[in-house]
């Protein structure tokens, strides 16, 4: 399994990054949105005409279309950290404001989750950190914990 997949996986009750993954290849194969403005068939077919069904393959590696799909199902804000630069990439649903941030680490060719501290209120490392959740891929909602 890909480590995006894992890393964005270990935010979840089940913690399965087979079925993230599945959910994700299902969103971009419905044409749902990943880029305002663009339409998601047109911008998968420039990488890749095939590229949905090599996605769903557990050894292809995910990335910025994957986590922009993620943030769009669940509505929420991640923050990849290039360990490389230590600047911060910020990807934000497409038609909503996240109601959450989850955080994972990137060093240009693996990623790591990074577990944010129980819930902070205010500012944290210049972002808004709302609360610490997990997401529930059947019902496309993220459930807040407390830890």
């Amino acid at each position: 399994m890909s480590c995006l997949f894992n890393s964005l996986a270990a935010f979840m009750h089940e913690r399965d990054s087979f079925r993230l993954r599945n959910s994700i290849c299902n969103y971009l194969a419905d044409n749902n949105p990943i880029i305002d403005g663009l339409d998601t068939k047109f911008v998968l077919d420039m990488e890749d005409a095939n590229y949905i069904e090599n996605m769903r393959n557990p050894n292809t590696w995910g990335g910025a279309i994957e986590i922009q799909a993620a943030c769009n199902i669940w509505k929420m804000r991640v923050l990849v950290l290039d360990t490389l630069t230590n600047k911060k990439i910020e990807f934000l649903p497409v038609n909503d404001t996240g109601i959450t941030t989850i955080e994972v680490s990137w060093n240009g060719s693996h990623y790591e989750p990074i577990k944010p501290p129980a819930v902070v209120e205010g500012h944290f490392g210049g972002f808004q950190q709302i609360t610490v959740s997990t997401l529930d891929i059947d019902n496309n909602k993220l459930d807040s914990v407390k830890e």
